[in-house]
């Protein structure tokens, strides 16, 4: 199996965008990769594309589409999705062709313009659900998500105000990142006396609607030391699906999330990862899931996430803990579902890289980890970089 590094990455901004089409965005996206790895698309053997159904950019036969201006043209294409959990996915998704030897180089795409969708995207989450027992509800993932934090706030004794500070440490981080959206500086009476959408989530817990893309070059080890200097390699990658009836299960932890981390952790060769993990990417869409997502990565036991922010130890300057969401996450920077993820482990590369410019940690770090969910609460997708020692 080939060894696999990372060789350049980029984003677009995070916004709402009325004028750029997706084909625009993910060439934008992929241009900012190419040049970032000094490649053309000449160097690019095949591509991988992340993207949604259909009805989030308005458009049918959405993966075709997209397909000139991911870059593909000519070459072998294909698309995946899993939900939220995509982005993350995407790195695997690359990864695999690459480490099988079919390919030298992949150029990864994730591409999401939510502001398209027409409901707003919270209705077109409606037609995932049951369609006997849960549709008729009206379900959105703002309600379902309440229960969720709601569950997981009674099990542990955590206060909303406590999770409120993963709104305020990520919006803060936010304002370094170029890519971001909602960036700011917010107090935690301002994050938990927002509007009510579904309590106790709050308005200023909750990711926004956005358009955007994000795109990452992979390359075999042969085509990286051919470019030479030191890269970013692929340690280990991990997913797992569990049961989409998620009224069957405990919501207070994110089983699927331990799945996939132990998977990665296993081809990564990480035995504790507390001691081994020097930077994470969790999944933020509403600001619980940070806390509930790092328990689930092995960072931290059942309930006790929300005890190390308080003291700190998730904070991007700690030089003993472990910085969480460095790039600000989606909460900070923006959330286009499958983009978001993608961003996440493009966050990853950067900080290990030492390219992440006022966003890079103050600690050293050999070992990063990014991490996403989707669907209906049972995706996760968990990826792990590191650097030549």
């Amino acid at each position: 199996m080939n060894k696999v590094a990372v060789l350049g990455a980029g984003t677009t901004r995070f916004m709402r965008r009325s004028l750029e089409t997706g084909r625009e965005m993910c060439w934008e996206a992929a241009q900012a990769a190419l040049d970032d790895a000094g490649m053309t698309l000449d160097d690019i053997d095949c591509v991988v594309l992340g993207t949604a159904p259909d009805a989030f950019d308005g458009v049918h036969m959405k993966g075709e589409y997209l397909l000139d201006g991911a870059g593909a043209k000519g070459k072998p294409y294909t698309r995946v999705y899993v939900g939220g959990g995509t982005g993350v996915f995407m790195v695997p998704a690359g990864w695999w062709h690459v480490a099988s030897g079919a390919f030298r180089t992949c150029l990864v795409l994730a591409e999401e313009k939510m502001s398209s969708t027409q409901p707003h995207p919270q209705g077109a989450f409606n037609a995932i659900y049951d369609p006997f027992t849960e549709r008729p509800l009206g379900v959105n993932l703002l309600w379902i998500f309440s229960l969720e934090m709601n569950r997981y706030m009674q099990t542990y004794g955590i206060p909303v105000e406590t999770i409120a500070k993963v709104a305020v440490k990520n919006k803060k981080n936010a304002k370094d990142h170029p890519a971001s959206q909602v960036a700011g500086d917010f107090s935690v009476d301002e994050i938990v006396n927002s509007e009510v959408m579904a309590y106790p989530v709050m308005r200023l817990m909750v990711s926004p609607v956005t358009d955007g893309a994000a795109a990452m070059v992979l390359a075999n080890e042969d085509f990286a030391k051919k470019k030479g200097g030191k890269h970013v390699w692929v340690d280990g990658v991990g997913w797992n699906l569990d049961t989409s009836y998620w009224t069957n299960r405990d919501l207070a932890y994110p089983q699927y999330v331990e799945n996939a981390a132990k998977m990665a952790f296993k081809m990564a060769g990480i035995k504790d990862p507390r001691k081994e993990i020097h930077v994470v990417e969790p999944y933020d869409p509403f600001a619980y899931k940070e806390l509930h997502h790092l328990e689930g990565l092995q960072l931290a036991d059942k309930g006790e996430a929300p005890k190390r922010l308080e003291e700190g130890f998730w904070d991007r300057d700690t030089t003993t803990g472990i910085p969480a969401s460095p790039s600000g996450g989606l909460l900070g920077v923006g959330n286009p579902i499958a983009a978001a993820g993608l961003m996440k482990a493009i966050e990853i590369y950067l900080q290990l890289a030492g390219k992440a410019g006022a966003r890079q940690i103050k600690r050293s770090a050999q070992r990063g980890m990014a991490q996403a969910w989707g669907d209906l609460m049972q995706v996760g997708t968990v990826m792990i970089m590191g650097v030549e020692k």
